[in-house]
């Protein structure tokens, strides 16, 4: 799977596109910076919401009228962080993908969805009874809980794939080799 992931990496890589950014002095900053705020908005808004359904933000507010004006800010500040997360990954794939870090963060961010899947399905099921309550139920201050720890872990894997300490060509163990997605005669670029 790893000769896989790197094949594809080095096919990306090969596209003037990808190098053109990655060799910009100004655009794959620009795309990162971007990337970093509008996180900053989009995580910013869903901590708000997760502190709501665990009765530490605004208890007073319903918890519905907190979701709901907050979903379009938090729902595009994703939409552009996402575009903007491809983009960086497109700028120097073959590094990225080989990156224990960066592979950590998508692991991490497929269960990030799933416990907001699972959130949002909780609180329908529910009905808004409790919307008024200063705590929501034990089910959704799980969720609300777990969604803090996957994003805040999520932001730490991110920032780390900039200082991999584990780059394929320092030798690793056979292991983290593995798990980083190191393909033997081949290095990072």
């Amino acid at each position: 799977m790893n000769q896989v992931i790197y094949n594809f990496a080095v096919w990306l890589d090969g596209f003037e596109w990808s190098t053109a950014m990655h060799e910009s002095y100004y655009m794959y900053n620009w795309v990162e910076s971007t990337h970093v705020l509008t996180l900053m908005v989009s995580l910013g808004v869903l901590f708000l919401i997760d502190l709501r359904m665990l009765g530490i933000a605004f208890p007073n507010v319903p918890s519905t009228q907190i979701a709901r004006r907050l979903n379009l800010p938090m729902w595009i500040g994703f939409g552009v962080a996402i575009t903007t997360g491809l983009l960086l990954f497109y700028a120097i794939p073959v590094r990225n993908s080989q990156s224990l870090w960066f592979r950590v963060k998508l692991v991490l961010l497929v269960c990030a969805g799933i416990n907001a899947y699972l959130l949002h399905k909780r609180m329908n099921e529910s009905g808004s009874s409790w919307e008024n309550d200063a705590v929501a139920p034990k089910q959704i201050r799980t969720s609300a809980a777990v969604s803090l720890g996957l994003w805040t872990t999520i932001v730490i894997c991110g920032r780390f794939i900039a200082y991999d300490w584990f780059d394929c060509e320092l030798g690793q163990s056979a292991f983290i080799s593995f798990v980083a997605g190191c393909v033997d005669g081949q290095t990072q670029f």
